[in-house]
């Protein structure tokens, strides 16, 4: 296997979709690197390609995406040394974009051979420059999700205040506890559990306190409800910090991001 780095490495993750988890890895990244200082490079492993054009990138232009990322070491470092990264607007964030290319990834890695299922952990040993990497990761369980799991150490898991949403949480403890023990990754953790699109009904509280239950010391302080300008903000392809930095929802995610950096395993400070 690769080296890994000192990088905190988290995956943005729920086997559902529509869970926010897009808007989470954008909006925390770019709060991270504008206002906090922190070198932050997302990594985006969903075919949908949505991480890339909310920040501004033509994600079907792309040349190198993450296809070529999980691929490149299987292919040997002299041939494509660098990583496919692209700037994302602030001197402090990258981005590796994705398209419908990724969707090629099982096919490709079964004519090359190898061990498919550390290709990302393997690919960032180059990425020795990062306080941060953030994963985007496709909403269900597959090849791509488990390199995901596997190059992270910790998870964020997004759940929408929905009934069904608590299944998919469920879902997603199990599948750590499988990596964990099946692939001899000890390390992996759900380290915050975020609740998205809450609304002021009795089965959003339910659900809430259903979540506190669950998860007493991973879940978030912060509840994230719906805004009508992030969706604005996306529509422009801008972040929340850039299209209204003094909202209500800027200030959800700020507290978010504030959170996640309060949470850091003692095991990842330098």
């Amino acid at each position: 296997m690769g080296a890994v780095t000192n990088a905190r490495r988290i995956a943005f993750i729920n086997e559902k979709g529509g869970s926010c988890k897009t808007t989470l890895v954008s909006s925390l990244g770019d709060f991270l690197a504008r206002e906090r200082g922190k070198r932050v490079l997302l990594v985006d492993l969903d075919p949908q390609g949505q991480l890339g054009k909310v920040l501004g990138v033509d994600v079907g232009a792309a040349r190198r995406t993450a296809l070529d990322l999980l691929l490149d070491t299987m292919l040997g470092e002299s041939t494509r040394p660098a990583l496919p990264v692209q700037r994302a607007r602030h001197p402090y964030l990258d981005i590796v974009p994705s398209n419908k290319s990724l969707a090629l990834f099982a096919r490709e890695v079964a004519q090359l051979g190898g061990d498919e299922n550390h290709c990302l952990r393997n690919a960032l040993a180059k990425a020795t420059n990062y306080d941060f990497i953030l994963f985007d990761a496709p909403p269900s369980f597959g090849t791509i999700t488990l390199n995901v799991l596997l190059a992270a150490t910790e998870i964020v898991l997004p759940v929408p205040l929905t009934y069904l949403a608590l299944d998919g949480a469920a879902e997603m403890t199990r599948t750590v506890e499988m990596v964990r023990t099946r692939f001899a990754h000890p390390a992996l953790e759900i380290s915050l559990v975020v609740p998205t699109f809450a609304r002021n009904t009795r089965m959003a509280a339910e659900i809430l306190e259903k979540l506190r239950f669950h998860f007493p010391k991973q879940l978030s302080q912060t509840v994230l409800g719906y805004s009508v300008l992030i969706d604005e903000a996306q529509s422009r392809a801008k972040t929340i910090f850039e299209y209204a930095p003094r909202s209500t929802a800027a200030g959800w995610m700020a507290a978010v991001a504030d959170e996640l950096l309060a949470r850091e395993p003692v095991r990842s400070r330098r």
